[in-house]
């Protein structure tokens, strides 16, 4: 089987790092020769064709991976076959806007996240689909979800994914402002992000519970956490999310 990728932009190029780390064959994947295309092919050794028709010709599975506003036009007029699974990254663009360009193909989504490259990547699909699923397990875990309405709320996990990450950087800003050595801090706020995610994603308690746990009566983590409650920061989190969503269906 062979992978096709169309749109090789930041995200594509961690995804197609981690197929490599994975244990996919450079051989084994296509890319289309626009952005980085070139670049990525002659680094790693992927294919190169020469334009996105000859790339569908030649591969089973196809990563859209092209930024939302262009999806639909760039499966349009494409030589798809029976059999074929576009395999789309584009944030927002519903299954409908893309199966009539890419028929008789079989349109997939997915949102995996830059994290790919380490085999990292909690990745939505829906619907799932044998031929996808090597992809998807060799950067990171995929999730399959049931309806396509389900996809789009999980999609703002991708934005909740760049959160954490200023959480992570405002925390390892305040451990160097208060003595700690930077390298230090980074690594210490970075594992414990990793640890709190582990611990609630591989216990079966329930997640209340899992937090109770730690939050001792007058110990600093309840001390903490009535602050954070106080000044508002669960609701705007939330409120957050609400926002992405509503970008995510066209309603912002």
């Amino acid at each position: 089987m062979k992978l096709g990728v169309i749109g090789v932009g930041h995200l594509a190029g961690a995804v197609l790092k981690g197929l490599l780390n994975g244990g996919v064959a450079a051989g084994d994947v296509c890319l289309s020769p626009r952005g980085r295309g070139p670049e990525m092919a002659e680094r790693f050794g992927f294919g190169l064709a020469e334009d996105n028709a000859a790339l569908v010709e030649a591969c089973d599975v196809v990563l859209l991976a092209v930024r939302p506003g262009d999806a639909a036009e760039v499966v349009r007029g494409l030589p798809w076959r029976e059999g074929q699974v576009v395999m789309s990254a584009c944030a927002g663009v519903r299954i409908d806007l893309l199966a009539e360009g890419a028929a008789p193909a079989e349109v997939v989504r997915v949102m995996p996240i830059t994290a790919s490259e380490l085999g990292a990547s909690p990745t939505i699909v829906y619907p799932m689909r044998a031929e996808v699923a090597p992809y998807l397990e060799a950067i990171g875990t995929p999730i399959p979800l049931e309806s396509e309405e389900q996809f789009e709320t999980a999609t703002v996990s991708a934005a909740v994914y760049g959160w954490a990450q200023a959480m992570i950087r405002t925390g390892t800003e305040w451990g160097v402002a208060n003595g700690l050595d930077p390298a230090a801090a980074r690594q210490l706020m970075a594992r414990t992000f990793v640890a709190s995610g582990r611990i609630q994603g591989e216990q079966d308690a329930p997640m209340d519970d899992i937090l109770a746990s730690l939050c001792t009566p007058g110990g600093i983590t309840e001390a903490g956490l009535r602050h954070i409650e106080a000044e508002g920061v669960p609701e705007a989190w939330a409120g957050a999310c609400d926002l992405v969503l509503r970008k995510l269906r066209g309603q912002a």
